[in-house]
C-alpha cells in the first residue's frame, strides 16, 4: 500500500502524464539571400533557372512548405517537403519573394519565417525597386487619427541596385488612388495625411530609381475611426 501511495506522490511530483505536442518554432532563412540579386543555380534555357531554396532545421517540426512567389504575376508556388532545401525552376529577371512554413502533424499551429525578397538574375543591367512593403495602417483595417486630423503612413522600400532616389505617394476614396499627395526622398519611409472620420481610403506607394525603373506596392484601403 505505500509503495501504491510513494508512486503516486512521485508522479504526480514529476508528471507521469505524455508529454504535450510542440508547437514548431520558424526556420531561418539560408539563400536566396534578402534584397539581392540571385546568381547562382541551373540554367535550364534562356528564361529559366534551377535555383536551390536553403532553410535551417525548426525546433518540433516535421514538414515544411516553401511558397515561393511571383512578385509581378503575384502567382505563388507552393512545396512540401521533409528536406531543407528545394530545387524550383524559376523565371530569370523576375523579382520574387519565398518564406517558409513550419509544420508539426500533431498540432494545428503552424510557424512562418520572414518574408524574403529577390531578384533572380537574367540579361538585364539594372533592376527595379521591389515592390514596397506596406507597413502601416495595415489593409481593411481601422485607424485612429490625431488632435490634427492625421493619420501616419508607414513603409520599406528595397533595391537590389540600392538606387532608390523617391516615393510616390497616392492616396483617395477612388480604388485604385489617383492623387499624388507627396513625394519623399529615399531616407523618408512615412507620410503624415490628413483624413476625415468614418471614410475608407484607398493609398499606394510608387518607388522610383535612378534609372527611371519604377514599382508599385499595390494598393491598400483603411478605415478612419
Amino acid at each position: 500500500m505505500k509503495n501504491i501511495i510513494y508512486i503516486t506522490v512521485f508522479c504526480l511530483i514529476l508528471g507521469c502524464s505524455k508529454d504535450e505536442p510542440k508547437v514548431p518554432s520558424s526556420a531561418t532563412l539560408i539563400f536566396p539571400l534578402e534584397n539581392s540579386e540571385c546568381t547562382i543555380g541551373q540554367n535550364v534555357n534562356q528564361t529559366t533557372r534551377i535555383v536551390t531554396f536553403e532553410w535551417e532545421a525548426s525546433n518540433n517540426t516535421d514538414s515544411y512548405k516553401l511558397n515561393v512567389k511571383n512578385l509581378e504575376t503575384d502567382i505563388s508556388q507552393i512545396i512540401s517537403t521533409n528536406e531543407t532545401f528545394v530545387d524550383l525552376p524559376i523565371e530569370k529577371g523576375t523579382p520574387f519573394s519565398w518564406s517558409i512554413t513550419s509544420e508539426n502533424s500533431s498540432v494545428e499551429e503552424v510557424a512562418n519565417s520572414p518574408v524574403w525578397q529577390f531578384y533572380n538574375a537574367g540579361s538585364q543591367r539594372t533592376y527595379a525597386p521591389f515592390p514596397t512593403e506596406i507597413i502601416a495602417p495595415k489593409s481593411g483595417g481601422t485607424v485612429f487619427k490625431d488632435g490634427n486630423n492625421n493619420i501616419l503612413l508607414e513603409w520599406a522600400g528595397a533595391d537590389v541596385d540600392s538606387d532608390i532616389v523617391e516615393y510616390e505617394i497616392y492616396l483617395s476614396t477612388e480604388n485604385p488612388p489617383q492623387s499624388l499627395v507627396t513625394t519623399t526622398p529615399e531616407n523618408i519611409e512615412e507620410y503624415r495625411a490628413g483624413v476625415a472620420s468614418g471614410v475608407i481610403y484607398y493609398w499606394s506607394v510608387v518607388a522610383l530609381d535612378n534609372e527611371g525603373n519604377t514599382s508599385n506596392s499595390g494598393v491598400y484601403s483603411f478605415k478612419v475611426n
